[in-house]
């Protein structure tokens, strides 16, 4: 017989399902058991003498946590969740779980989360927890598919790079046959060079790594980057219309696909409307200011001041929003410069950058001159610079980061809820 999840049981029906054993109880005549796979939890009850005797004493035999297949018959029951219970026929034991565990998959005995990561598989079992993925899963989905509508081409850059797009201390070094390399801090020198080759438009998801020291609810040292690039713009105002309509696209197709989880989470998506609002650098220093915050001009935005922002920008109504015209010292080389300020655009909600990019530089002579103004040594980049001496033309793109999104959109505590495995300064297993 075919498996059936959980969400799929219909009174009547023979069924075949298989899962984890959540919860079993003994009421002397009556036992029965919680069985959660993937998609939910479904009762299964067993009577004494309306069930044969081996499953009967099988199911008193039971933990949390063990694998089974429970072969039965779904009929209405207003005691059990969902409305549904069944009737079991066969009870197969798949594999026992060891006792005692060593977290509470529910969390009614709340686990450490240096604990719920030492034990992350068993975490995830945690059907809250496995909706948040789900969502990220969505969301992944829906930017795929604006792309692939707006005629992007999806590629992917080398992991292993000989230069970093950001450099500083925040690369991590590899041994690549007896030579230094580099985990890529984003795929940003490889789109731009993909400018040259007449693909014209191209995106990817992938993984990016950035060897930072915080210890904040925000940072890892590896996440999901999505990133697009695209050639022939006008200006970086192209950029925004390209990353607004992306992440309006995913947004409604959270809403569309992920009721179960949202209502599960306790969480409903606003859909911010279009155009996204354009707030200048010097805009926000204002507000800051006003605020009480101090910041002059020229500084970079730390978290607590683009959080002090979102709260401000919240007041007016905009959780989504644009921060543009950055002063030039503060961006990195490859953003085109206007004088004092540059081409590029940050987008954030509720307090937090999503994403950052904007217009880059693509005059060849103009970007040697910024990366030594910036103490970058050309000749390590050549590699990249030719690209730009054989016939390029305007471009831009960002990096998104989808983590980020999700954390916020759920009002999740740490981006590392999101992440399966996150990878800090302290952890690399499991």
């Amino acid at each position: 017989m075919q498996r059936t999840y959980s969400n799929e049981v219909k009174g009547g029906k023979k069924v075949l399902v298989k899962g984890w054993v959540a919860k079993v109880r003994d009421l002397g005549g009556l036992q029965f058991f919680l069985l959660r796979d993937r998609m939910g939890v479904i009762q299964i009850t067993a009577k004494k003498g309306k069930v044969a005797d081996k499953i009967f004493k099988l199911i008193s035999e039971l933990g949390r946590e063990d694998c089974v297949a429970v072969d039965g018959k779904a009929v209405e029951s207003r005691q059990a969740p969902g409305g549904l219970e069944i009737v079991p026929e066969k009870i197969e034991i798949i594999s026992k779980a060891a006792t005692s565990l060593p977290i509470d998959v529910f969390g009614k005995i709340e686990s450490g989360k240096d604990k719920r990561f030492d034990f992350r598989w068993m975490d995830i079992r945690d059907p809250k927890l496995q909706a948040v993925f789900r969502v990220k899963s969505v969301a992944l989905k829906y930017i795929r598919d604006y792309f692939e509508k707006a005629g992007f081409v999806e590629v992917h850059t080398p992991v292993v790079q000989a230069a970093g797009a950001e450099g500083g201390a925040t690369m991590f070094p590899v041994i690549y046959y007896q030579r230094e390399a580099f985990l890529r801090q984003s795929p940003q020198l490889y789109k731009q060079m993909l400018m040259a080759s007449g693909l014209d438009r191209v995106w990817e998801i992938g993984q990016a790594f950035r060897a930072e020291k915080f210890h904040t609810s925000r940072h890892v040292s590896e996440f999901v980057s999505v990133d697009f690039e695209q050639a022939w713009i006008d200006s970086e105002h192209d950029v925004m219309l390209t990353l607004e309509n992306m992440v309006v696209h995913s947004l409604r197709g959270i809403a569309k696909d992920c009721k179960q989880e949202l209502k599960m989470l306790g969480k409903k998506i606003k859909i911010p409307k279009l155009p996204l609002l354009r707030l200048t650098y010097d805009e926000a220093v204002t507000m800051l200011k006003k605020s009480g915050v101090a910041m002059e001009w020229g500084d970079d935005m730390e978290d607590a001041q683009e959080k002090k922002l979102g709260e401000i920008m919240a007041k007016k109504g905009h959780e989504w929003y644009f921060i543009t015209k950055f002063p030039s010292k503060i961006k990195p080389f490859y953003i085109m410069l206007d004088g004092k300020v540059s081409r590029g655009i940050d987008l954030d909600y509720k307090g937090m950058e999503m994403a950052s990019g904007g217009q880059r530089e693509h005059r060849y002579e103009v970007l040697k001159k910024v990366m030594k103004q910036k103490g970058l040594d050309p000749h390590k980049f050549e590699f990249y610079l030719d690209a730009f001496r054989y016939g390029i033309v305007p471009h831009g793109g960002i990096g998104f980061g989808v983590e980020r999104m999700i954390e916020k959109i759920l009002d999740l505590p740490d981006i590392k809820e999101v992440i399966l495995f996150p990878r800090t300064p302290e952890r690399l297993v499991p």
